[in-house]
């Protein structure tokens, strides 16, 4: 059996290298809806059909600079998405284990493509919303299988890295969509048509790759497939010699077999340390607040006094960094491990938000603007806090709970996690503006709360999972750590006694 620090024989053929990157333009997908929405809410063409009244609150010039975007609808606008992606999450979770990763993933594609389709057609505000929805299926599709099937394809030696491709591909969408967005803002009066129309490209570009990229093994061993399993790990192994691996593999999967209701087991007292770390980081991710300067930052950057180009134009910078260094993140997570990447990026996001609440706090009223040059430095707080959130709480928010469940509670567990993180960033999303209206400065204090317990969490909960075969983690991870191994007894299940 493998042992930490085992490495099975692999080879980064161009075959598999294809299937990584087909597979991580799910990220991108859920990255360019991400972006897109702020900067769409932020166009007056939009406004004007869909939100007239936030339009000429938005044109009152001593309107309250905290207050004028703080609308219900245009924040469900946003948000309805996540919340389609809460329920077909458990959708997508039934889909992977039934269907497979790759069904799965061509079916997110597909919901994207009608979300896109509907949603560059809106004439009436139900239409939009239902563009959103479809959305939102798509994302709670791709966001389940993609980071499951990455991981599970990847050698251990490299499985941050692969996985991390995904959240790359997210900010690589976010940017594309600011770019896109800083296009289409005086194409009057479609320029918002074409920014939610262009969102079915990297949808077709997933779809494409559906069809192309394999099944992983453990699907295939998962469904009784195993000869097709073999030959599928040789494929993504670019080796003949797998039988080590497959052997874990078919263990893994034949306790896997044992459990006729993943979703009760999580629920057991030896399923708890993986579930609380998962739920955990996807709730600290979305309380970084992150999301509510991704989404809003067009509409954040005219609150601090920008014009409407210059806020896009500013919002690109951002997504530009935040490609630059989900790159370190790849180099890193392997070599340094997930808790110093989460560590480092606690302290440079707390130092960042609470910068940026203070210069606010002091300098920005209910009327007026920043002068440029704090309006400068505010530009640059936000950009060391989305470098260092791009390195740390982005990526390894989905890689951790993608490889530290057991095979039995695999797809129930990170269905868990990938709910978790929609209806967190649903809240978010329908809460920051008026958020934002009623906390004003002391907004960014309130993140900098989340972000001090995060790392708290980090230094006495999370263990290190660097270089552990994914199916060795309860004996080599969980049963070491001196707070969740009092929950596993000698008589935990067989199932968690693999190594």
């Amino acid at each position: 059996m493998a042992s930490k620090g085992e490495v099975f024989k692999s080879k980064i053929t161009v075959y598999v290298l294809a299937c990584w990157l087909l597979a991580a333009f799910g990220g991108l997908m859920f990255g360019y809806d991400i972006g897109i929405s702020g900067g769409v809410t932020g166009m007056d063409d939009f406004l004007i059909k869909f939100f007239p009244k936030v339009h000429e609150r938005k044109l009152h010039a001593a309107e309250n600079n905290y207050c004028k975007y703080d609308d219900q609808m245009l924040q469900l606008f946003t948000s309805s998405l996540y919340l389609a992606a809460l329920v077909s999450s458990f959708g997508a979770s039934k889909a992977c284990s039934i269907l497979g990763r790759k069904p799965t993933i061509f079916l997110a594609s597909a919901f994207f493509i009608a979300g896109a389709a509907f949603s560059a057609a809106a004439e009436q505000k139900w239409v939009l919303i239902l563009g959103r929805i479809l959305f939102g299926i798509g994302v709670g599709f791709g966001n389940e299988a993609v980071p499951l099937f990455l991981t599970e394809i990847a050698p251990a030696q490299h499985r941050g890295a692969v996985n991390i491709l995904f959240q790359l591909f997210v900010t690589i969408g976010i940017l594309v969509a600011n770019l896109v967005n800083y296009g289409t803002s005086n194409m009057h009066p479609n320029g918002w048509r074409v920014s939610l129309g262009l969102a079915a490209i990297p949808a077709f570009v997933l779809l494409i790759g559906s069809l192309i990229i394999t099944e992983t093994p453990s699907s295939l061993v998962e469904r009784g497939k195993e000869t097709q399993g073999k030959v599928a790990l040789k494929k993504i192994r670019g080796v003949d010699n797998v039988d080590a691996e497959f052997q874990q593999i078919i263990l893994a999967c034949e306790q896997a077999k044992k459990v006729q209701k993943p979703f009760k087991k999580l629920f057991k007292r030896e399923s708890t340390p993986p579930l609380i770390i998962a739920i955990s980081l996807q709730v600290f991710q979305q309380f970084t607040g992150i999301n509510a300067i991704m989404f809003y930052a067009p509409v954040l950057f005219q609150t601090l006094g920008f014009k409407s180009d210059a806020s896009l134009l500013s919002a690109v910078i951002t997504g530009l960094v935040n490609v630059g260094s989900t790159f370190v993140s790849i180099f890193a997570v392997d070599k340094a491990g997930r808790r110093k990447l989460l560590l480092q990026a606690c302290v440079q996001m707390l130092i960042s938000q609470l910068a940026i609440g203070w210069i606010l706090h002091v300098h920005l009223k209910e009327t007026g603007s920043l002068d440029r040059t704090l309006a400068a430095i505010v530009v640059i707080l936000v950009c060391t806090f989305v470098m260092s959130f791009a390195w740390s709480w982005g990526p390894l928010g989905w890689l951790i709970p993608s490889e530290t469940f057991p095979m039995e509670t695999r797809t129930a567990g990170f269905a868990f996690a990938v709910s978790s993180n929609m209806i967190f960033t649903f809240i978010i999303a329908q809460a920051f503006l008026s958020m934002l209206c009623h906390l004003q400065a002391y907004i960014f204090f309130f993140f900098s709360a989340w972000i001090l317990v995060m790392g708290i969490f980090v230094v006495f909960l999370l263990p290190e999972t660097k270089g552990v075969p994914i199916d060795s983690m309860v004996e080599t991870v969980w049963k070491q750590h001196p707070v969740w191994k009092k929950f596993f007894t000698d008589e935990a299940p067989k199932s968690y006694e693999m190594a």
